[in-house]
């Protein structure tokens, strides 16, 4: 079966009630179908077959069937399994959106798929060092194993509302969000 049918057969799998929220994945263990020529880059824009996927509600309903095993990404529906390619992550958190301040307050990201999450407990922020740029690359838990990129111009903002804190001894910028402190960076001494 040629790549587009694999690609219309995935949509026609996914069940109508799953459509209007996010579909169990993680209970589905259907056989692996081999790859597919899908692709997420880095700015959350998807591509099929080195096509750009332009329609928002198609983009949508695809994210909503994505799930994470180990190192790879999946697209999964009941009775097939197909590998994607992700180049980092497969959302971009586009939009924030701050509640109350100091400890108290909650970050609420929006992705560019249009899911939202608070940075909490249960869905951590946190930043690594980008090993090509040596930039920060903040990322935001969104569901079972799957996180979303901070963009940059969000990134800023958490800055702006970034505190320091001492943990072990080094101070860190970070923010607060449902009770919780997430560093952002060192200090330096």
């Amino acid at each position: 079966m040629s790549d587009s049918g694999k690609a219309n057969d995935l949509l026609a799998q996914i069940p109508k009630a799953a459509r209007s929220g996010l579909p169990p994945v993680h209970l589905w263990n259907p056989d692996f179908c081999g790859d597919i020529e899908m692709r997420i880059a880095r700015d959350g824009s998807w591509f099929y077959m080195g096509t750009p996927i332009g329609r928002k509600p198609m983009v949508r309903l695809f994210s909503t069937i994505i799930r994470r095993d180990g190192d790879k990404y999946f697209l999964v529906t009941p009775v097939e399994k197909v590998g994607i390619q992700v180049e980092d992550a497969p959302f971009v958190a586009v939009v924030l959106r701050v509640e109350g301040e100091g400890e108290a307050q909650v970050l609420h990201f929006t992705t560019n798929v249009e899911d939202q999450v608070s940075a909490c407990a249960d869905h951590p922020l946190r930043v690594e060092l980008d090993e090509a740029t040596q930039e920060p690359a903040p990322y935001v838990h969104v569901r079972a194993n799957l996180e979303a990129l901070v963009h940059r111009n969000v990134f800023y903002q958490l800055v702006e509302l970034a505190v320091p804190r001492e943990i072990e001894g080094q101070t860190w910028l970070g923010v607060w969000s449902a009770g919780e402190f997430f560093p952002l960076g060192p200090l330096p001494a």
